[in-house]
């Protein structure tokens, strides 16, 4: 079994999944009697995927690893997306060595001038664990005072549970929440050992039953594109669109900017708090470093 194989998430990953895909969905027929369990049986995902279903319990109770044609068949039983099937395949331990050591995360050059050049576009850096690497004055505006925040505690998924003016400024904070738990949720099987990552995930395991309910829910998901609302204090509500650029040679680093279509009252707001952030904000120094 791989060293970074985790059978016992992996388990409880595929035991979520098939708790979710009612019979009818996997193209099993209606027996119309009274089922024990929600969503399908051990055997029915055993059956549809043509294995023992003693060989599936004990791959799904962490006493096996399956191997790569099983897993591919299990993603095609259970209707794995593609973000789902390549978090299956982190679990079972399927993904390049990692360095024992990593360099402490430091924003990288060449987006800190990207950054400091979206005078109208709100933007921050996010590294592992969707720590907060560096931003512009307009984001600062928009969501928080990121400066003012410890470095420590510098981490965008911790801000949303734990920062109440958060829970106010999306307005659909739970969907934005769930999203994100799920994403963390994909970059724990990149990189299962962190310390500060499960340092994270217990902290706010403890502290909010949402962010636990979600996490033991095994949903994953990969930061890509979108549409969030928000109500911003200042400027009222505003619909944005974010997008992700991803750093091809540090892939740890990811740049994410909101914009607004032009010529509607969410575009003017922005610049409005553009304006606001040119008078009021200043770049914050971003040269120190965050933990690993």
């Amino acid at each position: 079994m791989s060293s970074h194989a985790r059978p016992g998430e992996l388990g409880a990953f595929l035991k979520a999944r098939r708790a979710e895909l009612s019979p009818s969905a996997a193209g099993l027929p209606d027996t119309g009697g009274r089922r024990r369990v929600t969503g399908l049986r051990r055997e029915e995902v055993a059956r549809l995927a043509s294995i023992s279903t003693d060989y599936y319990t004990r791959l799904e109770q962490g006493r096996i690893q399956g191997s790569a044609p099983v897993l591919n068949t299990l993603a095609r039983v259970l209707r794995l997306d593609a973000d789902q099937r390549a978090y299956l395949f982190g679990l079972a331990g399927r993904l390049p060595d990692r360095p024992t050591r990593r360099a402490p995360q430091q924003v990288q050059p060449r987006l800190q001038r990207l950054l400091d050049d979206l005078g109208t576009t709100p933007g921050i850096v996010l590294g592992r664990r969707m720590d907060i690497l560096a931003w512009n004055p307009l984001a600062a505006a928009l969501v928080t005072d990121f400066a003012r925040i410890p470095e420590k505690h510098r981490n965008y998924l911790r801000l949303l549970f734990t920062d109440p003016a958060m829970r106010k400024l999306y307005t659909d904070w739970k969907n934005v929440a769930h999203t994100c738990v799920a994403q963390l949720r994909m970059e724990a099987a990149r990189d299962p050992d962190s310390p500060r990552l499960a340092a994270l995930v217990g902290e706010l395991s403890v502290q909010d039953a949402d962010f636990r309910t979600w996490w033991a829910a095994h949903h994953v998901a990969v930061r890509g594109v979108g549409t969030k609302t928000l109500n911003h204090p200042l400027v009222g509500e505003l619909t944005l669109d974010w997008d992700t650029l991803a750093s091809t040679t540090h892939t740890d680093q990811q740049l994410v900017i909101w914009t607004a279509e032009p010529a509607t009252p969410s575009h003017d707001a922005l610049c409005i708090l553009a304006s606001w952030a040119d008078t009021t904000q200043h770049t914050p120094d971003t040269d120190q470093s965050l933990p690993r």
